[in-house]
C-alpha cells in the first residue's frame, strides 16, 4: 500500500477492524518513511456480469434505485428499502462467487420484494422477466393468489384440545 502522502511504496498495520456491515475491514497504517498514518479500507470485491457479457462492479445503490423505481407510488419507506438491499447484497455475496450473472441478482430481488410489496413485486417482475401479455400478468397474480389462500384445513381453535 503506498502512503497518499510521501507515495513510500510500503506501510505497515498498526489496527485492524472489521466495518459495521461487516463487509469492509478498516485497517490504521503507518509510515516507515515519513511516519504519518492514514486509514485504508478493504472490501472483498464482487462483479456483476450482464446478458452482453460486460461486467461491473456489484452495486446496492443500483439495486436500490431499481426497487425504488417499482415501489414508486407505494407505502414502502426508505428505511425498508435499505434493508432489502443489503439482503440482496448479502443474499448474492452468500454465494462465495467473486462473479454473479445479472440474472441471479434479479432473483435475489425478487424474494424479499415479494415479501414487502406484492405490487412493487409485479411491477419489478414484469420488467425483469419480460412481460409480454396479460396473461404473464394473470399467471403470476395466480401464483400470488395461491400463496394466500387457506391449504383447506382449519386451524384449531386456541385452548381447545386435552391439557
Amino acid at each position: 500500500m503506498h502512503c497518499p502522502f510521501c507515495r513510500h511504496t510500503d506501510s505497515r498495520v498498526v489496527d485492524s477492524r472489521t466495518s459495521d456491515d461487516g463487509c469492509s475491514i478498516r485497517r490504521r497504517r503507518s509510515c516507515p518513511t515519513c511516519g504519518r498514518r492514514f486509514t485504508t479500507v478493504e472490501t472483498a470485491s464482487l462483479t456483476v456480469v450482464k446478458r452482453s457479457g460486460a461486467t461491473e462492479p456489484f452495486s446496492r445503490e443500483k439495486v436500490l434505485v431499481g426497487v425504488r423505481k417499482a415501489c414508486q407510488g407505494r407505502p414502502v419507506s426508505e428505511d425498508a428499502l435499505a434493508v432489502l438491499s443489503q439482503r440482496v447484497e448479502e443474499a448474492v455475496r452468500a454465494t462465495g462467487s467473486a462473479e454473479i450473472d445479472a440474472h441471479d441478482v434479479g432473483l435475489a430481488i425478487l424474494g424479499p420484494l415479494r415479501e414487502l410489496d406484492e405490487v412493487a413485486y409485479l411491477r419489478f417482475a414484469s420488467v425483469y422477466r419480460s412481460f409480454e401479455s396479460l396473461a404473464d400478468f394473470e399467471a403470476e397474480i395466480a401464483l400470488l393468489r395461491a400463496e394466500h389462500e387457506p391449504t383447506g384445513r382449519e386451524p384449531e381453535a386456541a385452548g381447545s384440545g386435552s391439557g
